[in-house]
């Protein structure tokens, strides 16, 4: 019982706590600002590549591995660079009859090699991909496009987010009757991306020239400002 007395008189003792309220943090205005610059794509990769069927795997492998071969002889003669070639994807897989209720025997093994083709010039895209057609290339995927100096032309679109975010914040200063400061902090929202749109380009004949739309990238930028409010105005 003789340590109460001591331990109120502690706690009467200690600090007293201040909740923060409202006018503890200096006046501001925060806005997010925004920017989004469209430029046309300077890169393409084209995925393709050989799928084979056989009845053994040794008949399969083999097979597409020759067939594989005049693709990548078909893409040096059109001048790519071994650089810009890279497997995708290398299987070997069996096949097996429909399921009738019991076990699914195997009749057959399937062999595929996929090969990424980087390509540094989009006007020569349908080019590539009716080679690779043309070469034995029956499994032509994704073709994508993507902007080479995207970093570069990022750091023009956080410029121009910034402007944008002033720009908010000076009319809601003049609304308010107030003047605009300096910022008082400035946070990137997000990671920002260019956003590419994929395209599907199905296996064809090379009688006809595959049609490539390539269109624009939008890199988009978002940042949040605080504004800082003068005081004495």
């Amino acid at each position: 019982m003789k340590l109460t007395p001591f331990i109120i008189a502690f706690t009467l003792l200690g600090p007293p706590a201040f909740a923060q309220t409202p006018s503890d943090f200096p006046p501001a205005i925060s806005v997010t600002g925004e920017a989004h610059i469209s430029v046309p794509p300077d890169l393409a990769s084209v995925d393709a590549g050989v799928a084979t069927d056989a009845k053994t795997a040794r008949e399969a492998s083999d097979t597409n591995n020759t067939a594989m071969a005049k693709v990548l002889a078909a893409l040096k003669a059109a001048n790519i660079d071994a650089k810009d070639i890279q497997t995708s994807r290398l299987s070997l897989q069996p096949q097996y009859a429909p399921n009738r209720g019991g076990p699914s025997p195997i009749v057959g093994y399937r062999a595929s090699n996929r090969v990424t083709v980087r390509i540094h010039d989009v006007s020569k895209v349908a080019g590539v991909i009716d080679t690779l057609v043309g070469a034995g290339a029956n499994d032509v995927g994704n073709v994508s496009f993507s902007v080479s100096q995207a970093s570069k032309l990022l750091d023009d679109a956080r410029e121009k987010a910034v402007a944008d975010a002033r720009r908010k914040a000076e009319v809601y200063a003049r609304a308010a009757g107030v003047t605009l400061g300096a910022p008082l902090s400035i946070a990137e929202e997000g990671a920002p991306q260019p956003i590419f749109r994929g395209k599907m380009v199905a296996a064809m004949a090379a009688v006809a020239p595959t049609p490539i739309a390539q269109g624009e990238e939008t890199l988009s930028v978002s940042v949040a400002v605080t504004w800082a409010i003068k005081q004495g105005q």
